[in-house]
């Protein structure tokens, strides 16, 4: 019997109890080694314990150093932060992890294998942020700092690099606007080019782009891309960009890595307007979960659930109505557990 492996369980919100009840089945069918603690967060936190990211879950992720997670919903006022930045920041997850892969063919685009690589914890989102008053208007001027510091870029750098050539990847694209943020992105691009010359050169290909010619040329041609790796809101901006290229961010999963802790999740939000109807698609959060097991060595098991779903969209033609399909989660579900037992 394979060793058990502690771990946070967070259902979420909307449509996340079900998505992770059905990640959950695949899983044991799998016999993932995973032994969940449950813990809540988002709007289950705030009407149980009075807070979106209560001290008991915390507490958890400290413990297990690993989480799978539903999506969050943010309460509007109070003054709440996101649970999803708060986890970040407590754990120092400084990578975010994007893969998109197309599983479905036959779309727009087709034999799409790209990865993003975002920082997480600097940059513009560090929430440095003000209005400044002219005469009778509060809000006449609005400004916000950006913050990105060499040792953050060349952590995030360093952990790209390492990543591609672990998988095999031929090509780390750095993304940047060092042409007019001079400082706050130039220093992105220049710490990449010295550790590239310093560690990496002669082991991959590094090339520079431009943000706004990089997602001009990521839906012209994006084989021409391979791992890209940039600074907080270009990643997020670009990562939803390559999940619509596979099929929107029902196939987008992700991974926040940091040094002592890693936390999984669907990208996309809670749904609410179809919670509990049965209509969700589990996909992104599955492919967070085989993601998971390749994080705890356990890339047997996350390629064989990666199959399963290829299977199950493709050979099978079961499918949820996202993807065309008249598939709820449940007969979705059942017919990945089959697989993975077949």
């Amino acid at each position: 019997m394979s060793t058990r492996i502690p771990a946070t369980l967070i259902a979420g919100d909307g449509i996340g109890p079900e998505i992770v009840d059905a990640t959950l089945a695949v899983l044991d069918a799998l016999a993932a080694p995973f032994e969940w603690d449950r813990q809540i967060a988002g709007l289950a936190g705030v009407q149980q314990a009075g807070d979106p990211l209560p001290a008991a879950t915390l507490d958890s992720i400290r413990r297990t150093r690993l989480a799978l997670k539903g999506p969050l919903e943010t309460p509007s006022g109070g003054g709440y932060r996101s649970s999803n930045v708060r986890l970040r920041e407590a754990f120092k997850l400084f990578a975010n992890l994007r893969p998109a892969r197309t599983i479905v063919p036959g779309g727009r685009f087709d034999n799409i294998d790209l990865v993003v690589v975002r920082e997480n914890l600097e940059g513009l989102y560090i929430g440095h942020e003000h209005y400044v008053q002219i005469d009778d208007d509060p809000h006449a001027v609005a400004m916000a700092t950006g913050l990105n510091t060499r040792a953050g870029c060349r952590r995030i750098i360093d952990f790209a690099f390492q990543h591609a050539i672990r998988l095999g990847r031929k090509k780390v694209t750095i993304v940047h606007k060092a042409n007019i943020m001079k400082a706050l992105t130039g220093i992105f691009k220049e710490t990449a080019e010295q550790l590239y010359e310093q560690k990496y050169k002669g082991q991959i290909v590094m090339e520079t782009v431009i943000i706004d010619a990089c997602a001009m040329k990521l839906v012209l041609d994006p084989w021409q891309f391979d791992v890209l790796v940039t600074t907080n809101l270009f990643g997020d901006i670009l990562s939803d960009l390559v999940a619509g290229l596979v099929g929107g961010l029902g196939m987008a999963p992700g991974a926040n890595i940091g040094a002592d802790a890693a936390i999984f999740e669907a990208v996309h939000g809670s749904a609410p307007d179809i919670a509990g109807q049965g209509k969700a698609n589990p996909t992104a959060l599955l492919l967070a979960a085989a993601m998971m097991l390749d994080h705890v060595q356990r890339a047997d098991l996350g390629d064989r659930l990666r199959r399963a779903i290829h299977d199950t969209l493709n050979i099978d033609q079961v499918r949820t109505g996202d993807l065309g399909g008249r598939a709820g989660t449940r007969a979705y579900t059942q017919a990945l557990v089959a697989r993975v037992k077949g």
